[in-house]
């Protein structure tokens, strides 16, 4: 006799629900701790399949799953998501007008909803406490926890009232997921949750299919526009930059160089960030211009490519933003170009926070990891996960310095010649003076300070101006210079540098590329990740096409119905019934259900077709 398959067990809801055959890394152990009833910390990248670690067992377990996500426009795509999988998910936020919210709060006490999205601010209303008190709830999902740290940059008032729930709820299961958390971090997400208790799940923090590539500035909207021709055409990305004002200049300046580009920051009205995010999730190759105030739960699978026009202030911050590319497990490429300026101004800000002195000095050791990261000359990816104390056997193969290794010289005497000058100068000027007295160059500020009769004037002619920038760049990631943020940017020497001056000590620096990289790696980039058969490209386009019209239909992104990566397989495994077509991943009963037919009918159009 065949045993009849338990509907409530996490392999079937994965299966028929989800539409994926098995679980990958920790997720099993997190859904079965959670299905126990037991709190779980998970620590998991971008990408990694987080949410099926709370959806799952808030499925196999009587009651709702209630999600704490920070973001109320990120909710909607979420729960259509779950939905399209046949779901009965929903959220309550301040878009909502009261009888629609109501209809909610009927469904949760009727038990009618397995999900529900909450903002931590609506959660904490004591309306809103006293509406679960009444409810039956399998579980809490606190997302994005590292909002709760109170010195990080997505940092959430609201987050640390969530204790609460242990207090008021004991019995329910919590599980609190971010994807980016040092070992300090982590402590202060356990500790102010209230998940001393709780088993910390911490997956690899490797994402093997993002390349990574850092760079100097020389001409930062040159090597941005090569990046975007060569390789990102037509391609979904975000671009990082620090300001408001540069965000707005910026996604000026790509509209006019024919890009659909989008400004998103703070200081814009709510209005037209919200649609400007319903178009970035919504519409194909939108490319988004923001200040880190975007990107948080960021749910669009298909981004191939993360720029940086600043450096970011921390590694975590780095690694979080560029792990926004890829999610959806294909080739990306995280792109960063940084100069002395950033460090300078990212210097002021650290200097000048609100922190005591002990915040401070970890805000400079997090910059300065990032600059080191940098300014390395062995594998980033390596370096990249020693921060977060994992280890790679081996170099990755797909970031820059193992791509294209890069060349150093012996620059002792070049550092010797810019020390010198600057404690000649009086240890006061900034790097562009004093690199202009090594160039020899004929300034009013030169000759107001007399600084044309200086011994060490004119004597670094040898080099040009941005090579002097990128001796100076080292030279202050790597300890010999400081840049006295309270004098004016003053470039200042540091004990470190005694033993190069004496000759003690050489320096190998790398050595300045004189053109941008090659735009020869694109076997490792972005364009592999939609590479297609000539003779497949009529159906790959038919098939996207039929997926856009189906999303349109119904209001939301194309993820929604499928995902590249199921497409693909469509166009390869070319199913004919429903059995082939379930043993496509991302394919569950009820997409197969929803969408199933116009994608047979429309496959069974091209096979039919003469040739």
């Amino acid at each position: 006799m065949t045993e009849t398959p338990d509907a409530q067990s996490p392999h079937y809801i994965l299966e028929h629900t989800f539409g994926y055959t098995g679980f990958r890394g920790d997720q099993q152990d997190i859904i079965e701790s959670l299905v126990r009833g037991e709190d779980a910390l998970v620590l998991m990248p971008t990408g990694g399949g987080k949410s099926l670690c709370y959806q799952i067992p808030a499925l196999a377990r009587p009651g709702c799953g209630i999600v704490i996500s920070p973001l109320i426009a990120l909710m909607q795509d979420q729960v259509e998501a779950l939905r399209a999988a046949g779901v009965s998910a929903a959220f309550l936020n301040s878009s909502l007008d009261f009888r629609s919210a109501q209809e909610i709060e009927q469904q949760l006490l009727g038990g009618e909803l397995k999900l529900l999205y909450l903002a931590p601010e609506r959660l904490l209303q004591p309306r809103t406490l006293e509406l679960l008190a009444q409810a039956e709830v399998a579980l809490f999902a606190i997302d994005e926890a590292h909002c709760v740290s109170q010195w990080g940059h997505d940092f959430r008032a609201d987050y640390l009232q969530l204790s609460c729930l242990h207090q008021r709820f004991p019995q329910v299961p919590r599980v609190a997921l971010t994807a980016t958390a040092d070992q300090r971090t982590r402590q202060e997400i356990a500790q102010r949750l209230d998940l001393s208790d709780a088993r910390h799940f911490i997956s690899s923090f490797d994402r093997p299919n993002i390349q990574y590539r850092i760079a100097p500035k020389n001409n930062p909207k040159r090597q941005l526009l090569q990046f975007l021709n060569t390789e990102q055409q037509g391609h979904a990305g975000v671009i990082y930059c620090l300001s408001r004002n540069k965000v707005e200049s910026t996604a000026e300046w790509l509209q006019q160089q024919g890009f659909n580009a989008l400004p998103y920051h703070a200081g814009l009205p709510s209005e037209v960030r919200a649609e400007h995010q319903r178009r970035f999730l919504r519409e194909e190759g939108v490319v988004m211009v923001a200040t880190i105030a975007f990107g948080m739960g960021i749910d669009k699978p298909d981004v191939r490519f993360v720029a940086h026009l600043d450096l970011p202030k921390s590694v975590e911050a780095y690694y979080q933003e560029t792990g926004r590319a890829g999610r959806d497990g294909d080739p990306a490429t995280a792109l960063l170009l940084y100069g002395l300026e950033d460090v300078v101004k990212l210097s002021q800000m650290a200097a000048t926070s609100e922190g005591n002195e002990e915040h401070k000095r970890q805000e400079r050791q997090r910059l300065d990891a990032m600059l080191g990261l940098c300014e390395i000359t062995s594998c980033r990816r390596r370096a990249l996960l020693r921060y977060f104390n994992e280890t790679l056997e081996a170099d990755c193969g797909n970031c820059d310095t193992c791509l294209e290794p890069p060349a150093t010289w012996d620059a002792s005497d070049a550092a010797r010649k810019l020390m010198s000058s600057i404690y000649r100068t009086g240890q006061r000027f900034g790097a562009a003076h004093v690199i202009d007295v090594l160039r020899g160059a004929d300034t009013e500020k030169i000759r107001q300070f007399n600084h044309n009769q200086l011994s060490t004037y004119g004597i670094g002619s040898d080099l040009s101006a941005n090579e002097w920038r990128a001796v100076t760049r080292q030279l202050v990631v790597r300890g010999y210079l400081q840049v006295n943020a309270e004098a004016f940017n003053a470039l200042q020497l540091t004990e470190q540098c005694r033993p190069v001056l004496r000759g003690e000590e050489t320096l190998q620096l790398r050595t300045l590329p004189k053109a941008p990289a090659r735009a020869t790696r694109e076997s490792a980039g972005a364009r592999a990740a939609v590479e297609i058969a000539d003779h497949d490209l009529p159906l790959w386009d038919a098939l996207r096409a039929l997926r856009k019209s189906l999303a349109e239909e119904r209001g939301v992104p194309p993820y929604v119905v499928f995902h590249d990566a199921t497409l693909r397989e469509m166009l390869t495994a070319r199913p004919r019934n429903d059995a082939e077509m379930l043993a496509i991943s991302g394919i569950g009963d009820s997409k197969l259900a929803r969408f199933g037919a116009p994608f047979f009918e429309l496959i069974r159009e091209f096979d039919q077709a003469p040739a």
